[in-house]
């Protein structure tokens, strides 16, 4: 499926923007290779759910601007701050959609819906959406945050397959490494309820949020069903099999496997 014009335009405006933060040598820090490395994968994931899901073309058209556009600001969050950590500099969201709609790149793109692509980029890693979301704007929204979770596994896998996890506790934030789950996170995910970050104690608990994303935090079945073509609750299983042999690592697990069946029948 050919993209809509005006997203070539926009990820001209992004990929000249990103420029400006290479170095002398043309090279980008990093840390923003990692981030630019991650927008593109989101946008493709993004076009496997618009597919996948049988978006008409203004959704889709939407869709894939705001997963270009998510983590703009992530550029200039690193640039000034020195970290990506929202909690020690600002919101990435809502910097992203400050940076984005102050530079008019939709209107100068001629992109429709263009407060709709706002939406979207603002409340991509908000806990819950806003009651009163809907129309294009929570169709992008949730495509977006599926799109984004969807690379956040594939990143998790290469952080673990890339460090020496065991030997390096900063590999993982210095999270506790051969301590069992946190009954508190257990509960969460057992209960499809959003877990409280405060009750991360170790990394199997780390580990265990992406396993609560595939019990109930992916909206569309086409998102489900990629991330069991992926491997990616496998991956988490063994893993965790390595941290601990608590027996809710298998019962949160299979529950999970039974939410991603539900993608793979559709």
């Amino acid at each position: 499926m050919k993209e809509y014009m005006p997203f070539d335009t926009l990820r001209r405006f992004y990929d000249e923007y990103v420029d400006g933060y290479r170095g002398p040598d043309g090279v980008l820090p990093s840390m923003m290779q990692l981030k630019r490395t991650h927008t593109g994968f989101v946008v493709k994931n993004a076009s496997l759910i618009a597919e996948g899901e049988k978006f008409d073309s203004l959704a889709r058209d939407v869709s894939l601007a705001a997963a270009l556009l998510h983590d703009t600001g992530r550029y200039e969050q690193l640039k000034r701050f020195n970290t990506f950590k929202d909690s020690e500099s600002v919101d990435h969201a809502v910097f992203s959609h400050d940076i984005v709609r102050e530079k008019q790149w939709l209107q100068k793109a001629h992109m429709p819906e263009s407060d709709a692509v706002l939406k979207a980029v603002l409340y991509h890693n908000r806990r819950d959406l806003p009651a009163d979301l809907d129309g294009v704007a929570l169709t992008a929204s949730h495509t977006v945050r599926d799109a984004d979770k969807l690379d956040i596994f594939r990143v998790l896998q290469q952080q673990i397959d890339d460090t020496d996890w065991r030997r390096d506790s900063r590999a993982f934030w210095n999270l506790a490494i051969d301590v069992p789950p946190n009954p508190a996170v257990v509960e969460c995910i057992a209960n499809r309820q959003p877990v409280d970050y405060q009750n991360i104690k170790s990394l199997s608990d780390f580990v265990l949020i992406q396993v609560g994303w595939m019990v109930s935090g992916l909206h569309y079945p086409t998102s489900r069903r990629i991330c069991a073509e992926r491997g990616h609750l496998e991956y988490r299983r063994r893993f965790l099999h390595e941290l601990s042999d608590d027996p809710s690592i298998d019962r949160l697990c299979d529950l999970a496997s039974v939410e991603l069946g539900k993608g793979c029948q559709t």
